[in-house]
């Protein structure tokens, strides 16, 4: 099977390069182009995530499609090839297949099961689908690759526990904020410190409806720039006191090597009781939260080592599932792998047809022309006549082929066939996998030609 995958992935890359190597849509469809350019690959798919840029190319030759795949990724991120090569893998055949597979249902994420990878395998296909190029960008084999890969997705998430709760920080945080305050629409949250994982943890809960953003950094520039990032506004580190007045949601990240958010701070805020639950999430490492200011009514204070507790919790859970998922997984690329090799079958069962019938309408034709005393009503029951013999005759070998196929041994048994029909010297090129009158690429599948075979000619 000419297919490979070549990219990059948390596995081979670290985060500084796989940053390099993101593309974002409008610089996916010009890297597909340029690939479309190198001669003899006809399909491509490109999927960039934050964790992986991966190219899938059709049919591919695994040196060239390397070496195609290294100059284009190259140019995205300003590296040499030789700078790029040593962080990329290729993947090629039926393992290929099953790579996907495992990207799409999240077996091959940083967190086991995270649900943004199926949005993402399905936003890729579908620009490589609807590029305005000719053949399409996503031909028949991509096309059916991509589409079992979404539907494996989907069962495995609907048939197993593999997406069961929260399994990274950020999403824990959004969790833990519902069960507090139910809808995050219009809540506010205090940022201390800058760090990435805050970041994502920021990123989440605004996916979630959180609108008012402060951030407060010991560098005020650093802070500046957070807060313009997230639509929010920055304040004087002094500030905090006052600023926890107004807020729900307490998010601290900073370096420094004591507590930042004393009991005395928080007491100090308020005048009275607190009129508003105030969650607290420290992710800083030492804490920046004193552990007394989660005994403060209404204060709910996590650290670290809680959410990788839940964290742990739920990717058990999920660990569950992976006995499950995997047998999905290959039951699928055992069904892809069958209705590949049966694309070798179409050009082979049409040469058979068209000799067939050939040497029927010959043998018609002789026969009809010393019958001139038949009725034309005649003459049409023997035309039908010798349809049916014909349909009948190859119905059998045509289904032993495709069963042959589906064991493994269909190359063998399509070369035996064009042995025996004297079909060597006649096949010609294969014919296009696409009908030239459908801008969907619908692939021409044997069980058609059986079909047709069962209905007449």
């Amino acid at each position: 099977m000419p297919l490979s995958v070549v990219g990059v992935s948390h596995d081979t890359a670290p985060v500084e390069v796989r940053e390099r190597l993101a593309f974002g849509a409008s610089e996916a469809s010009q890297a597909l182009l340029s690939i479309r350019r190198e001669e003899g690959i006809q399909e491509e798919v490109l999927l960039s995530t934050c964790n992986r840029t991966e190219i899938y190319l059709f049919p591919s030759h695994a040196e060239r499609s390397r070496s195609v795949v290294e100059r284009v990724l190259s140019r995205k991120a300003g590296f040499s090839e030789d700078a790029v090569r040593q962080y990329l893998f290729q993947i090629s055949g039926e393992a290929a297949v099953r790579h996907l597979f495992h990207v799409s249902t999240g077996l091959d994420s940083m967190v086991t099961g995270e649900a943004e990878i199926q949005g993402q395998v399905k936003e890729a296909y579908e620009r490589a689908a609807t590029l305005p190029v000719d053949p399409p960008m996503a031909g028949p084999v991509l096309n059916r690759l991509f589409q079992m890969a979404l539907s494996v997705g989907g069962r495995v998430r609907a048939e197993t526990p593999i997406g069961e709760g929260s399994a990274s920080v950020a999403s824990v945080a959004v969790e833990l904020a519902r069960k507090i305050f139910g809808s995050l629409q219009g809540k506010r949250i205090l940022i201390l410190g800058a760090g990435v994982t805050g970041e994502l943890i920021v990123e989440a809960l605004a996916r979630e409806g959180i609108r008012g953003i402060v951030v407060a950094n010991r560098t005020h520039e650093r802070a500046v720039e957070l807060a313009r990032k997230h639509r929010g506004h920055a304040i004087p580190f002094e500030q905090i006191s006052e600023a926890l007045r107004s807020v729900d949601i307490v998010l601290s990240s900073t370096a420094a090597p004591h507590p930042v958010l004393t009991r005395s701070i928080v007491r100090d805020s308020f005048d009275k009781p607190r009129p508003h639950p105030l969650l607290i999430i420290d992710i800083a490492i030492p804490r920046d939260v004193d552990p007394a200011v989660g005994d403060e009514p209404e204060v709910f204070l996590y650290n670290v080592d809680d959410l990788r507790k839940i964290v742990d919790d739920h990717v058990q859970i999920r660990e569950q599932a992976l006995p499950k998922a995997a047998g999905i997984i290959e039951s699928h690329s055992e069904e892809f792998r069958v209705w590949y090799s049966s694309l070798a079958l179409v050009p082979v069962i049409r040469r058979m047809r068209k000799e067939a019938r050939r040497h029927r309408d010959h043998e018609l034709d002789r026969l009809l022309q010393g019958m001139s005393h038949l009725t034309e009503e005649d003459r049409e029951r023997v035309r039908e006549f010798s349809r049916r013999l014909v349909n009948k005759l190859l119905h059998q070998p045509t289904v032993r082929l495709r069963k042959g196929m589906a064991r493994g041994g269909g190359a063998e048994l399509v070369d035996a066939v064009r042995f025996l029909y004297g079909l060597e010297e006649s096949d010609g090129p294969p014919p296009p996998l696409f009908r030239s009158e459908d801008s969907r690429a619908e692939v021409f599948r044997a069980d058609e030609i059986e079909g047709n075979q069962r209905a007449g000619d």
